[in-house]
């Protein structure tokens, strides 16, 4: 299996996994056992997902569906602070930076991914002969 723990996608995916279990604690219980509970989730998925793109030789179905679940996120984060679920300003704010770095890495992976599968490998030495 690759190594993924030098990504900084990853690292930034662990970071908010992290954080959000430490909000989530801090939710009423009204909110603790649902928005909370799929913020962390979600937040838990998009690790995996990390791993198995990592992993894969085909990473374009695995990172558009990345893609989907930080956007997912995204919205989750953005739809809490509606309902006035998190305790502060500054712990939306900080969980809304780091979903966004992350939502941009993952888009700018499946690109990269998306271009590498359109040029053909460079030939090999000697290979035709």
């Amino acid at each position: 299996m690759a190594r993924y723990e030098h990504l900084p996608i990853y690292r930034k995916a662990m970071e908010l996994s992290v954080y959000l279990d430490g909000v989530v604690r801090n939710f009423s219980r009204y909110h603790k056992y649902t928005t909370g509970q799929e913020l962390r989730d979600l937040s838990r998925d998009i690790i995996k997902l990390i791993i198995r793109a990592n992993s894969a030789v085909d990473k374009t179905a695995t990172l558009t569906e990345l893609v989907e679940n930080c956007e997912m996120l995204k919205t989750m984060i953005f739809y809490a602070k509606e309902v006035q679920a998190f305790a502060g300003f500054n712990a939306f704010q900080h969980a809304t930076g780091l979903s966004v770095s992350i939502c941009k890495q993952s888009e700018g992976w499946l690109q990269s991914s998306k271009r590498g599968r359109n040029h053909p490998p460079p030939p090999q030495p000697g290979a035709g002969r």
